[in-house]
C-alpha cells in the first residue's frame, strides 16, 4: 500500500450526468407534480431522503471464459439481474406508499403497450420521467478509472517502489486467452480457480466499479457540502449495485471473487479529493472482510506512527499543518465458520475475532452472526444486544475523535449472502439474518449517518449469489436507505410476495410478461415495466458443458442439481486425463450472440436480431 499520494485529483473519466442517464431514469417528479394520499405515508414534515441508485453495465464484462461449463462458478455477471429486480420493486412500492401509483397502472390499453414497447426500442421517444418516487433515482453510471493513473486506487493498492500488483493485474487479464490455451488457466498456481478468473474485458468491469463508486461519493458529499440549511438537491445516500465484489482483496491479495477492494478505494477517494478524515465501514457480509480488515489496519498504522511524530517533534510556528492520513473504523457481522476462516486456519480466524478501540490506532469490531431460533429471538436477542453493537462502537470511535463533523463518511460493505434466501450451499452453516434485517440494518445506519456525518451513506454491494436472496435484500435494503418518511410494510418482501415478483420478472424468450396482464398487481405491472429499463444489458449465453480444472479451496461449496431431484449433487472432478477445453473467446462469443452479448448504448438505434429462414425444396426433389 502507498500512503505517499498526494495528489487528490481522482480522475473519473464520464459523461455528465444526464449523458449517463439516457433513458431519464435519474430524474425524479418534482415535489410538485407527485400526488400522495394523506393515508400513503405516516403523517410528519420530515423532508423525504434523496436515495440515488448507480447502475454500471461494465460490471456484466467480468466472465468466466476457461470453460463454457459455468456449473461451478458461483460469482457471474448474471447475479446484478437478481439485484435490478429487488431495486425495481423497491421503487414500485416507494411510489406505491408516497401515493405516486394509481391502481389504474394496471389498466393499460394495447395501444400503450405499444407505445412502450416502441420506446425501449429507441424507434419512440423514451420516458424521460421513468420514476416518479420523489426520493429515488437511478443512474446508469459510466463513470471508470484507470487503475494505473488514479490516487486513491493506488493508495489501496500501489506500492512505493511502483504498482506491481495493478500492472500484474491488467497483465493478467490482457493475456486471460493466451495463457489458457498454453497454460489451461489464466490464473497463477495456487489461486482458487474458481473463485478467481478473469477475461480481457474484465479490466473494464474493475475500473468501471470503481468508477461508480466514486462517483456516488461525489455525489453524496456534494449533496451537503454548500449550506446544511439549504434542502439537498443530490442524493445524501447511495446504493452502488456493482460487481465483482471486492473486501476479500487486500492491498495486493486478490481472494473469494474480489480483485480489488471497492469500498476502500471509496474511503481513499472521499479522504484524497474530499478532505475526509474518519471513515466508519460497516460490513455486513455473510463473510468475513478480510482484505478490508487488513487495508484498514494499514492505514490507522500509519495514521497513528504520524500522529505519534508530530507529537514528539512539534513543527515551527510559521511552518503548514502537517497531513496526517485518514482513521478508520472497521465492522463487520460474519459467520465465522464460513469463508476465509472456514479451514480453521488461525491468522483468519484471529482476524476475524478482533476487538480492539483505540489502543495503537485501530478501531476494529468483529461480531460472529448466530442461528436464530424465532424472529422474535433474532430482534430482541440478537439484533438488540448484539448485532446492533456495531453502530455503538462505531460511535464510540466518532466521540474519541472529535464527534459529529464535515470530515465523516459512512459506508456499507452490502452482502445479501447472509439473507434467510441464500442458497444453502453458501450458507451452510446456518447463520443467517431474516430480509426485514437489511432494512433495519440500513434505517439505524442512517440514523446514525444523519447524526455524525451529516447524513452521508454509501452502500456498495458485496456478496450475494441465491436470485431470491438478491433481490429480496435490495429490495429492503433501498426502502431502509430511503428513511422512515414512507410507510414501509415488511410484507413487501414475504416469500408470497417474492414468489409473485419472481414470476413477473421471469425472463421469457419474446420478452417480459405484458404490462397491461389484469392478473397482475400494480406494484407488480410497475415493477416488471421498471425492471425491463434496468435490465437493457444482457450477459452472452454459456452453451456447452465441459469442465475445467478443479480446486481444493473454494469460497462456497462447488454444487450441480441433478435433473430429476432439488437436493443439490456434489459434482464429481474431472480425471488426470481430462482434457482442458479451449477457451470462449470473448470476441468469438460477440460475434454469435451480437443481441445479447454487447452492451449497446440506448441513445444509439439497436440492432434487430438476425432471422435466419431454412426453405427446403418440396420432397421428391433433388
Amino acid at each position: 500500500m502507498s500512503t505517499q499520494a498526494t495528489d487528490s485529483t481522482i480522475k473519473i473519466q464520464a459523461r455528465s450526468e444526464a449523458d449517463s442517464d439516457p433513458l431519464g431514469i435519474g430524474t425524479p417528479l418534482p415535489l410538485d407534480q407527485v400526488s400522495s394520499e394523506s393515508d400513503a405515508r405516516p403523517s410528519s414534515s420530515k423532508a423525504p431522503t434523496y436515495v440515488k441508485i448507480y447502475l454500471q453495465d461494465d460490471c456484466l464484462k467480468h466472465r468466466f471464459i476457461r470453460s463454457r461449463d459455468t456449473s461451478s462458478i458461483v460469482e457471474r455477471p448474471e447475479r446484478l439481474r437478481a439485484v435490478k429486480i429487488g431495486l425495481a420493486a423497491a421503487i414500485a412500492r416507494i411510489e406505491e406508499a408516497e401515493g405516486a401509483l394509481k391502481h389504474s397502472d394496471a389498466d393499460v390499453s394495447v395501444e400503450d403497450e405499444l407505445v412502450a414497447a416502441l420506446g425501449k426500442m429507441d424507434i419512440a421517444t423514451s420516458d424521460a420521467r421513468l420514476i416518479r418516487a420523489r426520493s429515488i433515482s437511478v443512474t446508469r453510471s459510466t463513470a471508470t478509472v484507470d487503475l494505473l493513473d488514479n490516487a486513491a486506487v493506488k493508495y489501496i493498492h500501489g506500492d512505493i517502489d511502483g504498482d506491481v500488483y495493478l500492472q500484474t493485474l491488467k497483465a493478467w487479464a490482457r493475456d486471460s486467452e493466451d495463457n489458457i490455451i498454453k497454460k489451461g488457466s489464466e490464473m497463477p498456481e495456487g489461486m482458487p480457480p474458481f473463485d478467481l478468473y478473469l477475461c480481457p474485458s474484465s479490466i473494464d468491469a474493475i475500473q468501471g466499479a470503481i468508477g461508480a463508486v466514486c462517483q456516488a461519493v461525489d455525489a453524496v458529499i456534494a449533496s451537503t457540502s454548500i449550506d446544511p440549511s439549504v434542502v439537498a438537491t443530490g442524493p445524501q445516500r447511495a446504493f452502488v449495485a456493482v460487481r465483482p465484489p471486492g473486501h476479500h482483496c487486500g492491498e495486493d491479495t486478490p481472494s473469494g471473487f474480489c480483485f480489488v477492494n471497492n469500498v476502500a478505494i471509496g474511503a481513499a477517494h472521499a479522504h484524497l479529493k474530499h478532505g475526509i478524515q474518519r471513515v466508519v465501514i460497516l460490513d455486513i457480509d455473510l463473510h468475513h472482510g478480510n482484505g478490508t480488515q487488513s487495508i484498514v489496519w494499514q492505514i490507522n498504522e500509519e495514521t497513528y506512527r504520524q500522529t505519534l511524530e508530530s507529537e514528539q517533534s512539534p513543527s515551527e510556528p510559521n511552518a503548514p499543518p502537517r497531513t496526517r492520513g485518514p482513521q478508520i473504523f472497521y465492522g463487520s457481522i460474519h459467520d465465522i465458520l464460513s469463508f476465509p476462516c472456514e479451514d480453521g486456519k488461525v491468522s483468519f480466524v484471529q482476524a476475524a475475532s478482533t476487538s480492539i478501540h483505540g489502543s495503537h490506532g485501530q478501531y476494529i469490531e468483529n461480531i460472529h452472526l448466530q442461528t436464530y431460533s424465532s424472529e422474535t429471538h433474532f430482534w430482541e436477542v440478537l439484533y438488540k444486544e448484539q448485532y446492533s453493537t456495531l453502530l455503538k462502537r462505531a460511535s464510540q470511535f466518532l466521540d474519541g475523535t472529535g464527534g459529529p463533523g464535515d470530515d465523516v463518511m459512512v459506508f456499507i460493505s452490502c452482502g445479501f449472502d447472509a439473507g434467510e434466501h441464500e442458497y444453502p450451499s453458501m450458507s451452510r452453516h446456518n447463520r443467517k439474518v431474516p430480509t426485514s434485517f437489511y432494512h433495519q440494518f440500513a434505517l439505524d445506519t442512517c440514523t446514525f449517518a444523519d447524526i455524525y456525518a451529516r447524513g452521508h451513506v454509501v452502500s456498495v454491494l458485496e456478496g450475494g449469489y441465491s436470485d431470491r436472496a438478491l433481490s429480496s435484500g435490495a429490495m429492503a435494503h433501498i426502502c431502509g436507505l430511503v428513511g422512515d418518511t414512507i410507510r414501509v410494510d415488511e410484507k413487501w418482501w414475504d416469500l408470497e410476495n417474492l414468489i409473485k415478483l419472481e414470476k413477473a420478472t421471469k425472463a421469457r424468450k419474446f420478452g417480459y410478461l405484458s404490462q397491461g396482464n389484469a392478473d397482475l398487481e400494480p406494484w407488480l405491472t410497475r415493477t416488471s415495466e421498471l425492471f425491463s429499463h434496468l435490465d437493457v444489458y444482457r450477459t452472452p449465453p454459456q452453451a456447452s458443458r465441459n469442465w475445467a480444472s478443479s480446486t481444493s479451496r473454494a469460497l462456497r461449496e462447488r454444487k450441480k442439481l441433478s435433473r430429476n431431484s432439488s437436493t443439490p449433487e456434489v459434482a464429481s472432478k474431472p480425471g488426470k486425463d481430462t482434457q482442458i477445453p479451449a477457451p470462449v473467446s470473448s470476441s468469438s462469443l460477440t460475434s454469435t450472440s451480437v443481441s445479447e452479448s454487447e452492451p449497446v448504448d440506448p441513445l444509439s438505434a439497436k440492432k434487430l436480431p438476425r432471422v435466419i429462414l431454412h426453405v427446403r425444396p418440396p420432397e421428391g426433389t433433388s
